[in-house]
C-alpha cells in the first residue's frame, strides 16, 4: 500500500502572507462565497483548493473582472469538472475586457488629442502676447 501524506493546509494568516492580503480581504472573499475553507472550532483551515481560488481571483481583478465574473468562471468549473466550458466562457470574457479596453484606448487617444489642440492654442495665444484678459 503507498504512502499516502494528508493533503497540505493552510491558515488565513499563510495565505494572506503569500499573496499579500489582508485576513479581511480574504474573509470578504468568503463572504462573497469565492472561498470555503473547513473549520476546525473557529479557526478556518484552507486547502489548496481555496489557495488556487485566491490566486484566480486575483489574475481576475488584475484583469479588470468583477467578483460575480470571477465567480462565475469559478463555479463553472465547480459544476462541470472540466475545463473545457470554464475556458470558452473565459474567452468570452477576455473578448468583451479586450473590447472595452480598446474603446477606453481610443476614448483617451481622442482626449489627449485634445490636449495637445489646446495647449498649441494657449501658446500661440501666450506669443502673441496674450494678457488673460480674453485678448
Amino acid at each position: 500500500m503507498p504512502f499516502r501524506s494528508d493533503p497540505v493546509t493552510y491558515t488565513i494568516s499563510d495565505l494572506a502572507r503569500e499573496f499579500a492580503l489582508t485576513t479581511r480581504a480574504i474573509r470578504f472573499y468568503e463572504d462573497e462565497g469565492l472561498l470555503a475553507p473547513r473549520r476546525s472550532g473557529r479557526s478556518r483551515i484552507y486547502a489548496e483548493r481555496e489557495r488556487v481560488r485566491i490566486k484566480l481571483i486575483l489574475r481576475g481583478k488584475r484583469l479588470g473582472l468583477s467578483l460575480s465574473e470571477i465567480r462565475e468562471l469559478l463555479d463553472l468549473y465547480e459544476a462541470t469538472r472540466s475545463e473545457r466550458p470554464q475556458l470558452l466562457k473565459f474567452l468570452q470574457v477576455l473578448a468583451a475586457r479586450r473590447a472595452m479596453l480598446k474603446q477606453q484606448q481610443e476614448d483617451i487617444a481622442v482626449v489627449l488629442a485634445e490636449i495637445e489642440t489646446l495647449e498649441r492654442q494657449c501658446r500661440k495665444r501666450l506669443r502673441q502676447g496674450g494678457n488673460g484678459r480674453g485678448s
